[in-house]
């Protein structure tokens, strides 16, 4: 790929905002001037992630990650800066040379996963080629044809076929791939002897793609199930694919989401694929398993609602259920259940009333989760005796506990009230005890649950350290400094300046170089400017200081003050610590207790610094 020029780098950035890049991926919502949501590089519950339009970053002020809307994709999406451009340029329709273009489909050149996506993808073109144009592919071709899938949407999923004939040992030996990366794929299966073999043979294949769209794993369906093989076979997890994470189609269905603001949750890709092709986009799928909560909070961060649409049988019903619970659980979601009729499920329903009907009953068929529950409980139970009736009764009276809008309970109360011929004020007396049992359960186990304390997720980047007195004026002096070009001359004019920590001052050095090409400071502009992220990072920080618009000589002569009365005591106890350190390593006792004293005396003179 040939260098992307400043110039046309600044031109893809000034098209775009970056707040609706971030949009695509994080739900946002204004508060003050910035807009804040879920942050998407670590789980939370409370946002922290901020987007200042006015200066086109983004900061998380609990994990601390900060930068322009390239650093956001190149986090988020581990790809190389050029790639990030590319991918802003196409978001915020710039055309870009084809120069600029080549090879910006995947993430960090050279980098392992950047091989093994590739590998993913060279077997996802092999697969559906094979689909779309042999003769060992007609077979699953008719199946899908049969299923009801137009070729239009077998191309858009990249549906493929995995023949019984091992056809992609040789196709990656004919390109001279790399026998661990082949290992370490989940495309094959290792034996005793170290031989590998196509782990999927005929089946249908649906490529699995990760949130940036790139293929991480596959699902394969046997073309003809027999007793003794899966149904469905997933690969296995790899260091591209987590089926706790990953969720089928959010990358083609986020956009989809976005606009509708809700998201429906399918049990199977087949379901998805053939809502998409009904005309529903905002449609996904977990990966055969039960929801997890790494994906109730990838749902989290874009939308407020989800849908559960799963099949109408009895195991659909249970996985409802379970859904349900966890989501109850684990999320602030608005949820609604969709219900199918007994038997069906959504594509067999699509195939059967048509497209229009589908997207009809996707509207009109959703209920409450307190709804679904009082009907889910009643299968199977003979509610016309008195025993069965009190039992139901006693397991909804918990569910209707938890119903917050009055007039909602009011409507559940009266309908059961009228349907088994009871006195509503029994049943309100019935609830309220509950509500009192259930509180009292809260109370006494809250004092077990007090000394157990629930580790944090681990953040990539830590939250910020106390900042002493002299690192606070350098952080102002150099914002200051960026800022204002009165300042900027004021300080220049100060002999022999410099800042006492290295980072400051690489960063004011950067910016004499910045200010020689450049009239008018942009943060964003500047983070790539200096490339390191050390030091954008904290060119980020400095942008979220509180900071008052106005700038006065007497703040700028405190800031210099603090550094020059605090820049010598520094370096000395920069040294002493140094020296004491090689005391300690030689066992020199005697000059280990001299060093002890004069940092002693240095610290206290810091401190009188200080109350200066």
């Amino acid at each position: 790929m040939a260098k992307i020029p400043e110039d046309v780098i600044e031109t893809v950035r000034t098209a775009t905002n970056i707040a609706d890049v971030v949009g695509q991926y994080v739900q946002l919502k204004k508060s003050g001037k910035n807009l804040f949501g879920l942050c998407p590089f670590h789980e939370e519950r409370t946002p922290s992630f901020s987007v200042a339009e006015d200066k086109q970053i983004f900061h998380c002020f609990s994990c601390g990650r900060g930068g322009n809307v390239f650093k956001f994709l190149m986090e988020l999406e581990h790809v190389s800066f050029p790639e990030a451009v590319v991918k802003v340029a196409d978001f915020s329709h710039v055309d870009l040379a084809s120069e600029y273009r080549q090879d910006a489909n995947g993430p960090a050149v050279d980098s392992k996963t950047s091989q093994l996506i590739d590998l993913q993808e060279q077997a996802a073109k092999l697969y559906h080629h094979i689909l779309i144009n042999t003769e060992m592919g007609e077979p699953a071709l008719t199946y899908l044809h049969d299923r009801g899938l137009t070729d239009e949407t077998i191309e858009t999923y990249q549906l493929g076929f995995a023949p019984a004939k091992r056809l992609l040992k040789p196709f990656f030996d004919g390109r001279d791939a790399d026998y661990q990366l082949l290992r370490q794929s989940g495309l094959f299966i290792e034996n005793a002897d170290g031989e590998l073999r196509d782990r999927f043979t005929e089946r249908v294949m649906f490529p699995l793609r990760n949130a940036s769209g790139h293929v991480a794993a596959f699902s394969g369906r046997l073309l003809q199930v027999t007793d003794g093989q899966p149904k469905y076979l997933n690969s296995p997890e790899t260091a591209l694919f987590n089926k706790s994470r990953l969720l089928f189609n959010f990358d083609l269905a986020r956009p989809a989401i976005r606009q509708h603001g809700e998201v429906t949750l399918f049990e199977g890709y087949m379901d998805v694929i053939s809502a998409a092709q009904a005309g529903v986009q905002n449609g996904i799928a977990s990966m055969g398993t039960s929801l997890t909560t790494e994906q109730i909070y990838a749902i989290e961060r874009t939308t407020d609602k989800l849908n559960v649409c799963y099949d109408g049988d009895e195991p659909g019903q249970r996985a409802i259920a379970r859904a349900l619970t966890l989501l109850g659980q684990h999320s602030h979601l608005q949820l609604s259940v969709i219900q199918l009729p007994e038997g069906q499920d959504p594509d067999e329903y699509r195939r059967a009333n048509g497209d229009e009907a589908f997207r009809q009953m996707l509207q009109t068929a959703k209920e409450t989760p307190i709804r679904f529950h009082l009907r889910y409980l009643r299968r199977n139970r003979a509610l016309d005796t008195d025993s069965e009736r009190l039992d139901y009764l006693q397991q909804i009276m918990p569910l209707l506990a938890q119903v917050k809008e009055p007039v909602e309970l009011d409507l559940y109360l009266n309908q059961l009230a009228s349907e088994f011929q009871l006195d509503k004020s029994a049943l309100m007396a019935q609830l309220k005890q509950t509500q009192r049992s259930s509180a009292a359960e809260q109370e006494r186990q809250r004092p077990a649950q007090t000394p157990t304390r629930q580790e944090p997720p681990v953040m990539v980047h830590q939250q910020q350290r106390p900042l002493n007195r002299l690192e606070r004026a350098e952080r102002g002096l150099l914002y200051r400094l960026l800022h204002d070009r009165n300042v900027w001359a004021r300080v220049s004019s100060v002999p022999d300046f410099c800042f006492v920590h290295d980072d400051y001052q690489v960063i004011y050095t950067l910016a004499q170089g910045y200010f020689q090409t450049h009239q008018v400071y942009q943060s964003a502009q500047f983070t790539d400017f200096i490339q390191e992220d050390r030091l954008q990072q904290l060119v980020i920080d400095l942008e979220t200081m509180n900071m008052t618009v106005a700038v006065t000589e007497r703040e700028i002569d405190d800031y210099l003050a603090v550094i020059m009365t605090d820049a010598p005591v520094e370096e000395q106890l920069r040294q002493k610590k140094n020296q004491l350190a090689e005391a300690s390593r030689l066992g020199n006792a005697e000059q280990q207790q001299q060093l002890v004293i004069e940092i002693v005396r240095l610290e206290q003179q810091r401190q009188a610094n200080k109350q200066v």
